[in-house]
């Protein structure tokens, strides 16, 4: 049977979308107060400074005006690839193309910053500090996100002009506050129009599944660094499927990250990366012990087994030997 969701909502504050008409769009400032909570929640699950969020979302969704943010609540222009939910198509590169559709604001947010948690060239920017927007700016243009030359600029003046650097600190945004009160208490019903997303797409594809509650990954257990990497320790009875949902990833992201099947049981005080492990480690090189092997080694030091192979010229099919020598970083020259 066809199921059909549909978002209501009870004040302009929690409103899902934001419909603009004409004569009537939606202002820079009208925006960041209505979204900026959003914002924090999706920081807080994913290490995404909500600076970042907002400003990408104010510059590619025209500061939430875009036909892609009021009709599919799209607020980043992620197309249909590897996804099985809903989906909105409008010419853009090509004529009809497939883009992501959402049930809110915040799930476009969240699978926007799962996208960057699970593209292993964004991963040295959930090195930086949550408060460094310059260098989360600057990172993004580096590792490719968009071709404008002034695109990390761009997105500095943003959150600068706006103080959007202030959510991230913990702070609330002094015009946006006011704003917000505005929102609330007024009965303008301008923006206050429900979407209807249809039923899911049978096709295939990782789909993530965003959720709507403040989830704060750090207040469930302690989280730890090795070579740069995040990473839990594995207690009695945890499996992939449940560390996913209490660290709120997609099902298929940590046995990907940890180069496990789906399957695989999870030993207590196993390591278990939450991010993707790096290409090289600031170790120059390794001297195999007796039970090593390319994986234990791989996940005791926070690099891809793959590098492990490549930098010492291993075949998949062979393993390492006790008192093996093997670099650690690629080799100059």
């Amino acid at each position: 049977m066809q199921l059909r969701y549909i978002c209501t909502f009870s004040f302009l504050f929690f409103s899902s979308i934001l419909i603009a008409r004409d004569g009537n769009k939606m202002t820079r400032e009208d925006y960041i107060a209505l979204h900026k909570d959003d914002a924090v929640k999706d920081m807080k699950k994913t290490g995404v400074p909500a600076s970042i969020t907002l400003s990408q979302a104010l510059l590619e969704s025209e500061d939430g005006n875009s036909p892609l943010a009021t009709e599919a609540n799209n607020h980043f222009g992620i197309k249909c690839a590897d996804w099985m939910g809903a989906t909105f198509n409008k010419d853009d590169d090509k004529r009809n193309e497939c883009f992501r559709k959402y049930n809110s604001v915040l799930e476009s947010y969240d699978d926007h910053s799962n996208f960057l948690r699970t593209r292993d060239r964004y991963s040295p920017l959930f090195k930086l500090d949550i408060t460094d927007y310059k260098g989360w700016a600057k990172g993004l243009k580096k590792a490719g996100y968009a071709t404008n030359p002034q695109y990390a600029e761009r997105l500095i003046k943003i959150i600068e002009d706006n103080q959007l650097n202030l959510l991230d600190e913990g702070k609330d945004i002094p015009f946006a506050e006011q704003k917000h009160s505005d929102a609330v208490a007024s009965t303008d019903n301008t923006y206050n129009t429900p979407i209807v997303v249809e039923e899911e797409k049978k096709t295939p594809g990782k789909k993530y599944q965003p959720v709507s509650g403040t989830v704060d990954i750090f207040a469930k257990r302690k989280i730890q660094t090795n070579n740069g990497v995040e990473y839990v320790i594995a207690r009695k009875g945890d499996t992939f499927k449940s560390l996913a949902k209490e660290l709120d990833l997609g099902y298929w992201q940590l046995p990907k990250y940890n180069e496990m099947d789906d399957n695989s049981p999870i030993a207590e005080g196993q390591i278990i990366y939450i991010k993707p492990k790096n290409s090289e480690t600031s170790q120059a090189d390794y001297v195999v012990k007796p039970g090593d092997t390319v994986h234990s080694i791989s996940q005791g030091l926070g690099i891809k087994s793959k590098y492990i192979y490549k930098w010492n010229n291993i075949s998949k099919d062979r393993e390492v030997e006790s008192g093996q020598k093997i670099v650690l970083q690629k080799q100059k020259g």
